[in-house]
């Protein structure tokens, strides 16, 4: 099977076709550290967590790259807020992101570069910039990129750079020669953090930060750069200029952006103060839940967020929960091994199949909740054998190395059952009582939790859906 990629750059679908056989350089931009990160942050991290999950499945040797930028005019400000040194803010913040992204399950990064401790390979950048006539110092000693100096800025967005000019609200500040120049280097201002270089004290610009960290640590051109679509402009954009104006090579050959999570459609951010932090949700909800209700749609487009939708997301999910416990715990039975191993490589199949369609996880979610369905008509019909329960459970946990749903460290279906059990005794004992109300309200209960229980003439019977 051959995966295919949507590149943004070229607004299309493409093979997937690695610098140097089967590895793959992944570099995705991080996180400005100065705050707790929200869910939208998490919707990213899980989103390319799962792109690094599924090359590696496929067989890649993958080294990925996310960056720190620890050093920013919001981390500034809220040192000067909190009375303490700038990079003294960042670092407990990024202490705390990896708190976070553990409790998602997130396999961590090869790297995590901090832009602090990259300043010889931004000035040396820079330096390369101005040598090759695309940037200029300002009177004031800050360097600025002259987007004058390009022919074919707005790649990635696809517009022309008159466009963006009259289409974005740029103050055209005293020290740049054009609106839509961006700094490389900005000048030192009294307090702040800040580092010698040839042209005067300063500290880096936002955007070449990720460009020098990019080119140290996975070389001038990569296979894979990745982040929000949020990123695309002016971000992106920019790295591209300046990685190229630097080293005369393209900066990647692949370009992948996940969509928002929004908010009564718009994006969920700390600026427009409409966001709920990671420890918030995981508070009320699994990692798994979590990963589900993210995951659970293609990762390009936009996510709504509401209670409602983590909600159904948690039901959803336990269905396939209520299966996992079932397989793990099938009787020994001889009927039905030749079903179930048609199931597991229907279900392995198509799941690839999905996730090599631009890693479309919804398509793979539907087929392992396909999966779900074929499975429980054999248990229902007694032709699962304990065997062919095994062979299932074996690609289901294989294909969950990607997405990371399956549910860890909760109870066995054994514990599961025994407390279906006492609230069967209850309902029987309420029935007596001919307390119908409540009694029902036990069956309603366990019906959303996903098992139904029957009135038979033998007495109760219940089973997982």
């Amino acid at each position: 099977m051959t995966l295919k990629l949507y590149n943004t750059l070229t607004r299309q679908k493409e093979d997937f076709q690695p610098i140097e056989d089967n590895k793959v350089k992944m570099y995705v931009c991080g996180m400005t550290v100065y705050d707790d990160m929200h869910m939208g942050h998490a919707r990213s991290i899980v989103v390319f967590d799962m792109i690094v999950r599924y090359l590696r499945w496929k067989g890649y040797d993958v080294t990925h790259v996310t960056n720190f930028t620890d050093i920013d005019d919001k981390i500034i400000t809220r040192a000067q807020e909190a009375g303490i040194p700038a990079l003294e803010l960042s670092s407990k913040y990024i202490d705390k992101y990896f708190e976070d992204v553990d409790s998602l399950g997130i396999k961590r990064a090869d790297l995590y570069p901090k832009a602090s401790e990259c300043i010889g390979d931004i000035i040396d950048m820079i330096q390369k910039i101005m040598d090759n006539g695309f940037a200029y110092v300002a009177d004031d000693g800050s360097v600025y990129f002259s987007v004058e100096e390009v022919e074919n800025y707005g790649r990635l967005t696809g517009q022309k750079l008159e466009d963006m000019i009259s289409g974005t609200r740029v103050d055209l500040e005293d020290n740049k020669r054009n609106p839509m120049d961006f700094a490389l280097w900005k000048a030192a201002k009294p307090g702040e953090v800040s580092w010698d270089t040839p042209w005067g004290k300063g500290r880096p610009g936002w955007h070449i930060e990720c460009s020098a960290m990019c080119s140290r640590y996975l070389g001038d051109l990569i296979d894979i750069h990745g982040g929000g679509n949020d990123l695309i402009f002016p971000h992106h954009e920019d790295e591209i200029l300046q990685t190229e104006a630097a080293t005369g090579e393209r900066l990647a050959n692949y370009w992948l952006h996940n969509g928002m999570l929004q908010i009564q459609d718009e994006k969920m951010s700390k600026s427009l103060k409409n966001f709920f932090t990671i420890r918030q949700i995981l508070e009320r909800f699994s990692k798994e839940e979590v990963r589900f209700y993210l995951l659970n749609t293609h990762y390009r487009g936009p996510l709504s967020y509401s209670d409602k939708a983590l909600e159904e997301a948690s039901t959803s999910l336990r269905r396939l929960h209520n299966l996992y416990f079932e397989l793990k715990n099938a009787s020994q039975n001889a009927v039905g091994e030749e079903n179930a191993l048609e199931i597991s490589s229907k279900l392995k199949l198509d799941f690839e199949q999905a996730m090599d369609d631009d890693f479309n996880t919804r398509a793979g979610i539907s087929a392992m909740f396909e999966m779900v369905r074929e499975v429980n008509s054999l248990i229902s019909e007694d032709r699962l054998s304990k065997r062919g329960a095994e062979n299932i459970l074996e690609v289901l946990e294989d294909v969950d190395q990607v997405l990371g749903i399956l549910p860890s460290g909760q109870p066995t279906s054994g514990e599961a059952d025994a407390v279906v059990k006492i609230l069967v005794d209850v309902r029987q004992e309420l029935r007596k009582r001919k307390a119908f109300d409540l009694a029902d309200e036990i069956r309603d209960r366990l019906l959303e939790a996903g098992i139904k229980l029957e009135d038979t003439a033998e007495g109760v019977k219940w089973k997982w859906m």
